[in-house]
């Protein structure tokens, strides 16, 4: 993938696959396969479920580009809520028993585990970036560069009480978002 293609977001992608775009597709397609299949994956047990699951869910991206909504939320939720609804469908289509996922050599996460880790800072990080500027900030310094309360003050040049009511804001306001946008 290019430096012009990693420009390009999801929500534009989208748009341009609306049009019928298979350049676009592709590339979102390269993007988010991966975590999709890992979602499924972990939510089936199966791989090759999943791998159908994956199948679906971007045939119904392709089929429902025209839906998107950018006013309604990013490209990025989009496609995730398209996919969890793929994988639900094909969840509930096998009335066959789920495979048992065979015993892992090692203890370390998987790659389902992985993609599922990163889906979610993705969101997370989305979630921040929509606050306003004065709460991302002090919650940017405190769980990306580990910083106290009273280090943000000073760093800030602000009061320990407004670090405390911006944190306890944005925390609140995160929560909220990310319960409206759980997609799994």
């Amino acid at each position: 993938m290019n430096s012009t293609t990693q420009a390009v977001t999801d929500t534009e992608l989208i748009q341009r696959i609306a049009r019928s775009d298979h350049g676009a597709f592709d590339v979102l397609y390269r993007r988010h396969s991966g975590r999709v299949l890992g979602l499924a994956t972990r939510r089936l047990s199966d791989r090759g479920r999943a791998e159908d699951a994956t199948q679906d869910a971007f045939a119904a991206i392709w089929r429902s580009a025209r839906s998107f909504r950018p006013t309604r939320g990013s490209g990025t939720t989009w496609l995730y809520t398209v996919a969890r609804n793929a994988i639900i469908d094909r969840a509930r289509r096998s009335s066959a028993e789920v495979a048992e996922v065979p015993e892992l050599a090692f203890d370390g996460p998987g790659p389902d585990s992985e993609a599922e880790t990163s889906w979610m800072r993705e969101t997370v990080h989305l979630a921040v970036s929509l606050l306003p500027e004065h709460e991302s900030e002090v919650i940017l310094l405190a769980y990306w560069s580990g910083l106290s309360q009273s280090e943000i003050a000073e760093r800030l040049a602000i009061p320990l009480g407004t670090v405390k009511t911006r944190t306890r804001s944005a925390l609140t306001r995160l929560a909220g978002a990310l319960e409206r946008e759980q997609l799994l």
